[in-house]
């Protein structure tokens, strides 16, 4: 199997969901109004609420969705084998992420910008909303608590990768202020932008950085860590145009370049598949391909921590609502190309399927390595870039996506924490400050309080990542059913993805208990239960709603 019909089959048709498929819906679902009044220009306040080109919007909301994880997810999948992976990517991008993530900014901007979790009071009731906020809590405690870890780790590991890294940060202040206090044209500062980020990855590796060995008595793991939390802090408090959106707009420009860059690459070098179409001989102790495929690839097919996104601060910078379909359905076709990218650096940068079975030893092992080690020999062997750079060059892609979702993710973690003190009346929560201090305490205390010296504590209740991310993703697309019942609109668009995937999640939630159970760590099979309870009591109040809305009468606006 070449990896060239991989790549034409697996982006043709992510190509013709947008094209087709995503026009459907936004003509005929949710009707986008270029008119509508967006909550960018309602609210307009220069930090949270900006009106924002579409470009730069998608290149924030594609990049903070995607992180590490549709890396991560693929390259951890093709254990099953390639063939399922690679079909999951495709539909799930075309049927489900783009129909999730397009519907959760519709969603919210004809809710004045609330976030999912606030929507679903507004949508479905108190209760709902009060169990929906408990799992989006978890979602976002993970991602922030577990990214650190990742990037800490990719430091460490890559010492070449830390001036581009850090660098990047720098190029995305000067962007901010060239296009919004300058107003250069954004063609001419995009080019810069990628330039620079090229050209900090090209002098990483003659320059790298290492911390010591041990930092004030800490481990240089978790020196990092704590050097990533500050960071984020800073950029949660800071006007959107001035880091976030500048940041993920040139890291989404440098990823599309990066992706170009390999699939030339395949295209030239034309590399085999080594790995298994279906992988018969799965190592002992791995979970059935069935419901956990649909959990192990969540980023790259759908993603409930698209919805905070999405919700959180995607809808509060949308400049036109038409815009939605742009920004929420092909920022996900972006995501599906990079998971897609992963599942053949994972299948195809081997040089035997030898090789390839002794990474792949047990469930678990590839993720980002298995893509920056495969991915290299790719270009190297394509397109003629030196491992070491083309190395280092994945590292950063793949560390640049993981850092601009930890900065997403605390933003969106300070504002649950702003709507909670609205919510339960307690003013001094409301303010930004004290509520990033408390999102920030929060991934503190999981990862030295859990983890000890090193940090790692997120590590502990990663394993229930995965499907509590997709139930969110789940909860999510039922607060969407709910509107367009209101709305009397079509809603098998949304329903089928939505029955589909709370079964896969909930058989997942039931499987990993009865692991957490037979391994007696009772702590990992408490939270699973509170999981599964949110998800099965959010489901009978959104069923409640669904009857109580299917009488009233119908309605235009919501």
């Amino acid at each position: 199997m070449n990896a060239i019909l991989l790549m034409v089959l697996g982006l043709g048709g992510m190509a013709a969901g947008y094209f087709f498929y995503s026009r459907f819906i936004a003509d005929r679902i949710y009707r986008f109004d270029p008119e509508f009044v967006t909550p960018a220009h309602e609210f307009d306040d220069g930090v949270d609420y900006v009106p924002t080109s579409k470009f730069v919007l998608w290149g924030h909301h594609f990049t903070s969705v995607a992180g590490a994880a549709p890396i991560v997810g693929p390259a951890i999948a093709v254990i099953w084998g390639w063939l399922p992976a690679f079909l999951w990517v495709v539909f799930g991008t075309v049927f489900f992420a783009g129909v999730h993530d397009s519907g959760a900014i519709w969603a919210s901007v004809r809710n004045r910008g609330l976030s999912i979790g606030s929507l679903t009071g507004h949508v479905v009731g108190k209760r709902a909303r009060s169990i929906f906020m408990i799992v989006i809590f978890l979602v976002l405690l993970m991602v922030n608590a577990v990214f650190g870890v990742v990037i800490a780790g990719l430091l460490i590991k890559n010492p070449g990768s830390v001036v581009p890294i850090w660098g990047a940060i720098a190029v995305a202040l000067l962007i901010g202020q060239l296009i919004y206090r300058f107003k250069f044209n954004l063609g001419l500062v995009s080019l810069f932008g990628v330039a620079a980020l090229y050209g900090l990855i090209f002098i990483g590796p003659s320059v790298p950085v290492s911390l010591p060995e041990t930092v004030v008595g800490l481990s240089a793991s978790a020196a990092w860590i704590l050097i990533l939390f500050a960071y984020a802090a800073i950029a949660s408090l800071l006007p959107v145009w001035v880091l976030l959106q500048p940041r993920d707009y040139i890291n989404g420009l440098q990823l599309f370049v990066g992706l170009i860059l390999l699939y030339a690459a395949v295209l030239i070098g034309s590399p085999e598949v080594v790995a298994p179409m279906f992988n018969h001989n799965v190592p002992e102790g791995a979970p059935p391909l069935i419901p956990l495929l649909f959990v192990t690839i969540a980023c790259g097919a759908i993603s409930g921590f698209h919805g905070l996104v999405a919700s959180g601060t995607t809808s509060k910078q949308l400049n036109r609502e038409t815009d939605a379909r742009f920004v929420g359905y092909f920022g996900s076709v972006g995501e599906g190309a990079l998971a897609l990218a992963a599942i053949i650096a994972a299948c195809a940068g081997f040089a035997s399927l030898e090789d390839w079975q002794s990474v792949y030893s047990a469930f678990g092992q590839g993720g980002v390595q298995a893509f920056v080690d495969g991915g290299a020999v790719i270009l190297n062997r394509g397109v003629g870039i030196d491992t070491a750079i083309s190395g280092t060059m994945l590292t950063v892609m793949a560390a640049l996506f993981a850092g601009t979702t930890m900065d997403t993710g605390l933003r969106l973690q300070r504002y649950i924490f702003q709507e909670f003190g609205e919510i339960y009346g307690i003013r001094w929560l409301g303010r930004p400050l004290p509520a990033t201090l408390m999102a920030v305490g929060c991934c503190v205390l999981l990862a030295f309080g859990a983890g000890g010296a090193d940090g790692s504590g997120g590590l502990l209740i990663w394993p229930l990542f995965g499907t509590t991310n997709q139930l969110l993703a789940g909860l999510t697309l039922l607060v969407i059913t709910v509107m367009l019942v209101r709305l009397k609109r079509p809603v098998w668009i949304t329903l089928v993805p939505l029955v589909f995937l709370l079964m896969m999640t909930l058989a997942a939630l039931l499987i990993q208990l009865n692991e957490f159970y037979r391994k007696e760590d009772w702590f990992l099979l408490s939270l699973d239960l509170v999981v599964l309870i949110a998800a099965i009591l959010v489901t009978l109040e959104c069923v409640a709603a669904f009857r109580k809305t299917e009488k009233q009468p119908v309605g235009d606006e919501l």
